[in-house]
This record gives C-alpha cells, structure tokens and sequence, in this order.
C-alpha cells in the first residue's frame, strides 16, 4: 500500500466502524484523530420497540421503510429474543419493502425478505416522494427510524393517508468520554488536522452541537483549510446546509470514502522552491526533495506564514500570530530553529537582521 497520506492528519467521527476506517486512512500513512461524536444505543429491551414490533403483528404494514442495516438486523434479532422473529419475517415479507441505501438491501435480503426498490441517492426525502407517489393511502407503513425520529417523513406518510408506524431500533447518545470529542474541534478550529470524517448526518450535527460557542469557528475551517470527507449525500446535508464544501463518493462505502479522501488531500498541498530545494506542505510534515519530514505544530505554522508569501519577510511580530496562544517572540525563534532542524535544510529559512524571516527563494 501506498503512502499517499503521510503527513496528512485526519479526525474520524464514527463510533460503531471507527477502527475499521482508521485502519484504511493508516493504510495510506496518515495520522489518526478518532473522535467519536456519537455513540449508538441498541434498545433490544425497550418497551417501544416491543409495542411497535407487537403493532406489526397486529396490523400487518403494505409497506417496510428499512433505513439502515443495523437497525433491521437490531429489530430482528430483539425480535428473536422475544420469541417473535419467525412472525415477523412472516408479516414483513408480504409488505412492499423499499430499502434506503445498499447495507439496508443486505440486511433485508439476510433475513430471507425481498427488497422492491430503493432509491439512487439513499435519501429518506426521495423514498418518501417515491412512496406518495405510488400511493399509501388507506395503508399502514412501518417506519424503521434511524437514530431520531424523522418527523418530516412520518408527516409527509400521514398527510398522504397513511397510517405509520415508527420502530425505535437504537438511539443516539452522546459519546461516554466527550474529551475525544472537544479535542477534534480544538484541532480543527486551529487548522491542525487537514481532514474530518462523516459516516452519519448525526454526527455533523453532533460536533457542532459540541463545539458550542465555537461552532462557526469550525465552521470556517471546513469552509477553508479543513476537508469534510463525507461517506454520502445525506450524511454531508447539514454540512452543505451550512455553506460547506464536502468531498464524498458516488457510493456510500467507507473504502470509497477513503479514495475521495486520497484524491483530494494532496491535491491541496502547497508546493514551493526555495534554496534549491522542492518543498510539499501537508498537514503535520513537509515533503522536502521527496523525503517526508514531520514537523511539530510550531515550526509547521512558521512555515506555512512563510510559504504563503515566498520570499517576503515576515516579522517576528506576524509569524507569533501563527503560533499557539500564550507564545512571545522567543518562542518564534525556536520554532523557526526546530524548523531548520526538520526540514535538514538550514538554509531555506533566511534570517533578515532586525526585521525578521523569509523562504530563500533566489
């Protein structure tokens, strides 16, 4: 495997799956931030979803909404548990089953059913458009939910005449430790990481929800220097939503999300000459004649100010606004120190006396 993201770093927002996409972004070389913003909550012993799957049995639904794959496979194995599996798959496999997106399709057809249709864009909006169109009038359509509830979807099914009924599979609950959490939205805030993953809709909302006060900060850097990977359409709406460019597969896998990902982060670096050397800027790491050398978040800063503007000299005053709160001017002189050092290229930072520093672009 390739390592097409070394020195990129990148925050990972799942919970269930993290380890797995972690695991193809380190593949590639880069550096992991998992930062669950969310955590799912199975409700196998919640008397909700006993009443609904008893609700089923009673009055049998026209129609199956199946959102996600583990929520179908989360109600039927509850179901097994109460002994009701068998009339369940019964009752369900004479509904008009419509699947979300393609790990629903799996689980429906692992559990002997059939699926009928399923939408292009795994969106709730066009399975609804899709249902009122065909006609659901007079008819009882069970709901899986995924996560909230999805009022928006019911209403619309009511107002056309149906009569729904919403199965409760899992919740979400924020994640047992938030620190994860509120340190991925410090990085991202100060453009420290150069990616943030999206498996759920839920979990863009989770972490802005988080970041509170700071949530336009975060905001700006999506807009800008951070990359909103997005498994697909609908996990990146609330981000669209709030004016942010999202990169995200034509297919909801995470190892396409991966690919998106291996695409565009190095089509962002910056790349510049100075001193007779080649010099790539990613994330925590410079690319300096091919060879990768990691650099701590100071003298990765001071380089970044200085590669903005080859040649031009920046002040000690300019370059400390780059660096971590609570730094004076000395810290500025040992980060373009340790910067010389990392780089094993003295000479491509150039000290101006009594005005400051620039990138020997002559």
């Amino acid at each position: 495997m390739r390592d097409e993201l070394a020195g990129f770093t990148i925050g990972v927002t799942a919970d269930r799956r993290r380890d797995e996409l972690a695991a193809l972004l380190q593949r590639r070389g880069a550096r992991v931030v998992l930062a669950p913003a969310l955590r799912i909550v199975p409700l196998a012993d919640d008397t909700d979803l006993r009443e609904a799957t008893r609700a089923c049995l009673a009055r049998p639904p026209d129609v199956l909404m199946a959102n996600t794959g583990i929520g179908m496979r989360g109600w039927l194995e509850a179901a097994e548990g109460w002994g009701l599996a068998e009339p369940l798959r019964g009752t369900l496999a004479r509904a008009y089953v419509v699947s979300r997106g393609p790990k629903a399709t799996g689980a429906i057809r692992a559990a002997g059913l059939r699926e009928h249709w399923s939408p292009a864009s795994e969106s709730c909006d066009e399975v609804v458009e899709h249902l009122v169109r065909r006609g659901v009038a007079g008819q009882v359509v069970a709901l899986q939910l995924h996560g909230d509830r999805q009022p928006e979807c019911t209403e619309a099914l009511v107002t056309a005449g149906a009569t729904v009924i919403e199965v409760p599979v899992y919740r979400w609950a924020p994640p047992a430790d938030p620190a994860p959490l509120h340190r991925l939205i410090d990085l991202v805030a100060g453009r420290l990481v150069d990616a943030v993953t999206f498996t759920s809709a839920p979990a863009a909302e989770a972490l802005l929800r988080a970041a509170g006060d700071r949530a336009e900060t975060v905001l700006e850097a999506l807009r800008g220097d951070v990359l909103a990977g997005c498994v697909g359409t609908v996990t990146a709406e609330p981000l669209v939503r709030r004016g942010v460019p999202v990169s995200a597969p034509s297919r909801a896998r995470l190892g396409a999300l991966v690919r998106t990902i291996v695409e565009e982060l190095p089509r962002r670096t910056v790349s510049v000459k100075a001193a007779g050397h080649v010099l790539t800027l990613r994330g925590h790491a410079a690319v300096v004649d091919g060879e990768l050398r990691p650099l701590a978040p100071a003298p990765m800063a001071v380089l970044r100010a200085l590669a903005a503007s080859p040649g031009k000299v920046l002040s000690r005053t300019a370059l400390l606004r780059t660096l971590p709160r609570g730094a004076d001017e000395h810290a500025v002189e040992m980060a373009v120190a340790r910067l010389r050092v990392g780089l094993t290229a003295p000479r491509v930072v150039q000290t101006v006396v009594k005005r400051g520093y620039r990138l020997r672009v002559d």
